[in-house]
């Protein structure tokens, strides 16, 4: 369900929302409010509210959210409803880590193909499946309409890999390599750089230096 004029912002808080209502169901709860949601998030109730208009009418004043209907309306908006198969592309000990996470089948993200062009690891398992050779990336993407790619190779290889997934038709990517990519306007893509947060994280601390 993508709707134009939607601030990416919103978008990115939408799984928020949805984590914290899954947490209050597995709880028991039937009926949440904004100001609860607001309290566990540390966003601002009105905030919440507002990201929420964007797409409908869920909950009623005074009455709050009815937690079951507020799930099933986020993971259709977000379209973890169905299943997206993925491609990761590097199995040293990153691919490994990714392949094991246990959150992504959980929402409908199914790790379905993994690959890496040194022949050690081609042929080896990881996890349930079989390290596959790069060079065969466009041919499996195609088999099994695969739809996200997961770069977690160094930095120097990650445009080539980049390149790989979009002729093979992958129109989402998220990005371990410290690097920013260039990709076509139509691939959604987005960069996970943990040193850099660091980086940021630091300037917050208080040191006895300053």
């Amino acid at each position: 369900m993508h709707l134009p004029n939607i601030p990416d912002i919103v978008v990115q808080r939408l799984p928020l929302y949805l984590r914290i209502l899954t947490i209050l169901r597995e709880q028991g709860q039937t009926i949440t409010s904004s100001q609860e949601l607001g309290t566990r998030l540390d966003i601002s109730p009105a905030q919440i509210r507002k990201d929420l208009s964007y797409f409908g009418e869920f909950g009623k004043q005074g009455m709050g959210y009815e937690i079951e209907f507020l799930i099933s309306q986020l993971k259709r908006i977000l379209q973890v409803n169905r299943k997206w198969n993925i491609a990761i592309v590097g199995a040293g000990a990153l691919g490994y880590a990714l392949v094991s996470h246990f959150g992504f089948e959980q929402w409908n993200f199914h790790i379905t193909a993994v690959f890496d062009k040194d022949p050690q690891r081609i042929g080896q398992r990881l996890g349930n499946l079989t390290v596959l050779d790069v060079t065969k990336l466009a041919e499996v993407i195609l088999e099994k309409n695969i739809q996200f790619g997961i770069i977690a190779v160094p930095t120097k290889e990650a445009q080539g890999v980049a390149e790989q997934l979009v002729t093979a038709g992958v129109r989402a990517i998220l990005n371990y390599a410290p690097v920013s990519l260039k990709i076509p306007k139509h691939v959604h893509c987005h960069s996970m750089d943990p040193v850099a947060l660091l980086q940021s994280m630091a300037y917050y601390q208080e040191t006895q230096d300053a």
